[in-house]
């Protein structure tokens, strides 16, 4: 086709709302090998055994590579077509930024509510609110097809993931109604709904029992293969932040200082997959009282630039977070989540950024494993769509008109409306080809991994 032609086609499907957003797949060996080392490497020299387990858990399967690469993922939507239902008010909104199943929960609120929400907010940033969409619609198809759900089944549960998704958006249009949306066990089944009651039947003393003891009178953390003392330079240095971690949290939230009086720390191994490689650490810490059942753990967290910043660089100005990953991630988290943990701030450590949260009792990571029924799936990911239309509804103008001035319910529900066939269509096509390109790069990776190639 010559390329006047094809440019006028390509302006034709804009006029009528619709861009495409396919870019054959492709092997990328050497590219992929390069894209991992380059983003891990700067970790090496800390944490290398944890880059070690990173690895190790990435060749596990597509997805888990995929968890573990949202970096490749941001890297690709820089050179993606742009799709044809973002404007200039849709293109610079909060995201989650690594929107995947993992990524989603059970849990409690600070008003007591058990819910199903988002867990992690490390990458949140700003951007078009479709790469949220894209990037859990891919997860979607990996999980899928690694479930043995077919792939005209797992394009349904897409759809039905974008459908709830616009439906919820539509719904919050002109309401205030996203302010005090929540998913509990009673609007709620199966999947989800035991998530949530499992979540709600967790207590305390049980995630006391598992990662601490009590020494004589005092309670200390246990150490074990993943809970690692830490020198008492460390030590020292993290005591040091916790004036600065205080101070972070709004005095309106702020309990007493003798409830944030540091008993112990842990270096905490293992966790997560896309995080491997930062500094984790677990601090025990008075609570309301001094008896020793009422002790808190906070997970402390190293933070870096956002993935979704490859993409979008500078389009959340650091003034918003002076210029603090640990600050952009505890702004990000209050945004997306009403009711959020009073005790969620951050701190600066040796000059490495920080952000702080209860590692609660009542949260329960998503098992997509469990999802071995196209009925089950749909059923999951229909509140999951509803999840990220919460997650971008609170967050426009009701949280800051200084960072997102719109109504985002109100602007995607108008950009999509009368073409929400076509634009679940974008979606669905962008997450087969980009699976496919998971694929590739999946092979890739498992392959220099299994060859000895420096991976980081």
């Amino acid at each position: 086709m010559p390329k006047y032609i094809s440019a006028i086609v390509a302006v034709f499907l804009l006029i009528i709302g619709f861009a495409s957003t396919i870019q054959a797949a492709t092997p990328r060996s050497t590219w992929v090998e390069n894209e991992i080392y380059q983003y891990n490497h700067p970790f090496a020299s800390q944490l290398p055994q944890e880059l070690a387990t990173k690895m190790q858990k990435m060749a596990a399967s597509p997805f888990a590579f995929y968890r573990g690469t949202a970096h490749i993922f941001y890297r690709d939507m820089q050179t993606f077509p742009n799709s044809g239902f973002v404007n200039s008010s849709t293109s610079a909104i909060w995201l989650e930024g690594d929107m995947h199943m993992q990524n989603l929960g059970g849990m409690r609120d600070s008003n007591s509510n058990n819910v199903f929400d988002t867990t992690d907010f490390d990458e949140g940033y700003l951007g078009p609110y479709v790469w949220d969409l894209r990037r859990m619609a891919v997860s979607i198809l990996l999980a899928a097809k690694e479930n043995g759900i077919s792939s005209s089944d797992a394009q349904d549960i897409v759809r039905n993931f974008l459908d709830a998704y616009l439906n919820k958006m539509s719904d919050f249009k002109g309401t205030n109604d996203e302010l005090s949306y929540r998913l509990e066990s009673s609007n709620t089944n199966g999947v989800v709904k035991d998530l949530i009651q499992e979540a709600a039947g967790n207590s305390r003393s049980s995630l006391l029992n598992k990662y601490t003891m009590l020494n004589s009178s005092n309670r200390v953390f246990q150490t074990t293969s993943q809970l690692q003392p830490v020198s008492s330079s460390t030590y020292s240095d993290i005591a040091g932040g916790m004036s600065s971690y205080i101070a972070s949290i709004p005095s309106s939230k702020r309990y007493s200082n003798s409830y944030y009086t540091l008993k112990d720390i842990r270096l905490k191994l293992g966790s997560g997959t896309g995080s491997l490689g930062k500094y984790r650490y677990y601090l025990l810490i008075e609570g309301p009282s001094s008896a020793t059942d009422d002790d808190r753990i906070l997970e402390m967290k190293q933070q870096g630039t956002s993935a979704v910043a490859i993409a979008a660089p500078g389009l959340l100005p650091s003034s918003v977070y002076n210029n603090h990953e640990g600050a952009r991630v505890t702004i990000a988290t209050k945004a997306m989540l009403s009711n959020t943990d009073p005790l969620l701030g951050y701190t600066t450590v040796s000059s490495i950024p920080f952000m702080l949260h209860e590692k609660s009792p009542y949260q329960v990571d998503f098992d997509y494993t469990l999802l071995t029924t196209k009925s089950k799936f749909m059923d999951a990911m229909s509140y999951a769509g509803k999840v990220v239309a919460k997650n971008h509804a609170i967050s426009d103008k009701d949280y800051d008109t200084g960072i997102v001035p719109y109504s985002v319910d109100k602007e995607v529900t108008d950009i999509t409306s009368g073409n929400k066939t076509v634009f679940k269509d974008e979606i669905v096509n962008f997450a087969l080809d980009y699976a496919t390109q998971v694929e590739y790069d999946y092979t890739s990776f498992v392959n220099a991994y299994n060859s000895g190639v420096t991976l980081y």
